[in-house]
């Protein structure tokens, strides 16, 4: 995906990415790093599951352009960014260094972010509040495999549909979300997550883990947003120099972004649109 645009830049406050799952077949790294050198941000939160700690005790896998990922954040914080990771589940193991940094990286349990605007956000990657992570690791871990075997598929999937010419399209998020169980366990998760926001009396809630990006308020207005991930959806949480959230979703987004520097979030949060 490199090409005359990787000079290029568009231009946010903040950037909010989660669950990479570098270390696994299934993570999309070339689109996350084209995302990367593309983009400049005040700001970069990695919202957990960036390494997959658990995939990685089962057998290494390590390409080169993990590497490249890895060093482009490094580079960042090196250049005045400001990088703060807050581990998920999957790289808990760096949970045992909270409050220190490493190469200008910031590691922290959660945070509270202000927006251009003022609103407060909790920061948190949200698997402290999935029940079945909390109550039994072994069948989170055993779902864990059930859902790296369907990428494993989604994978082949779509290098067949790559051959015939079709654009990429995640099987695997098109079942998971047609699956009534799914469907509510996503709204418990959510509910849950708000209910902590409105305890802090906070504007809303920016979390990862279930894959599932989302922006959207609940009846008392508190908000909701999911980054997505990078093994499926390949999506960024983003806030623009005024203060509005929105997603990017690079896949199907990155063209028309760069074919116009005048993008910018605008206020239905799931979209983009010009700024004229």
């Amino acid at each position: 995906m490199n090409d005359e645009r990787t000079t290029m830049k568009l231009k946010f406050r903040t950037v909010w990415i989660s669950d990479v799952h570098l270390g696994t077949r299934g993570c999309k790294d070339e689109y996350l790093l084209d995302f990367l050198n593309h983009m400049h941000c005040e700001r970069l939160y990695l919202v957990g599951d960036i390494i997959d700690f658990w995939k990685l005790k089962n057998g290494f896998y390590w390409p080169k352009r993990h590497n490249d990922i890895v060093r482009k954040v490094m580079a960042m914080a090196a250049a005045g960014t400001e990088v703060i990771y807050i581990p998920g589940n999957h790289d808990e193991l760096f949970r045992g260094y909270i409050g220190t940094v490493f190469n200008g990286i910031t590691l922290q349990e959660t945070a509270i972010h202000a927006t251009a605007n003022g609103e407060q956000y909790l920061v948190v990657h949200g698997d402290e509040f999935d029940g079945v992570v909390c109550t039994s690791r072994w069948l989170a871990v055993l779902g864990s495999e059930a859902y790296d075997f369907l990428i494993e598929v989604n994978r082949w999937f779509n290098f067949g549909r790559r051959i015939l010419g079709f654009p990429y399209w995640s099987m695997s998020a098109y079942i998971k979300h047609k699956v009534k169980n799914a469907v509510n366990f996503i709204f418990d998760f959510e509910r849950a997550l708000l209910h902590a926001a409105e305890e802090q009396q906070l504007a809303g809630v920016i979390c990862g883990h279930i894959h599932h990006a989302a922006i959207h308020d609940n009846e008392r207005g508190i908000r909701y947003c999911n980054t997505g991930d990078w093994v499926e959806s390949c999506t960024a949480l983003v806030e623009s120099a005024a203060g509005t959230l929105s997603i990017i979703r690079w896949v199907e987004d990155s063209a028309r972004l760069l074919e116009d520097p005048l993008l910018e979030t605008c206020p239905d949060h799931g979209r983009l649109a010009s700024a004229n």
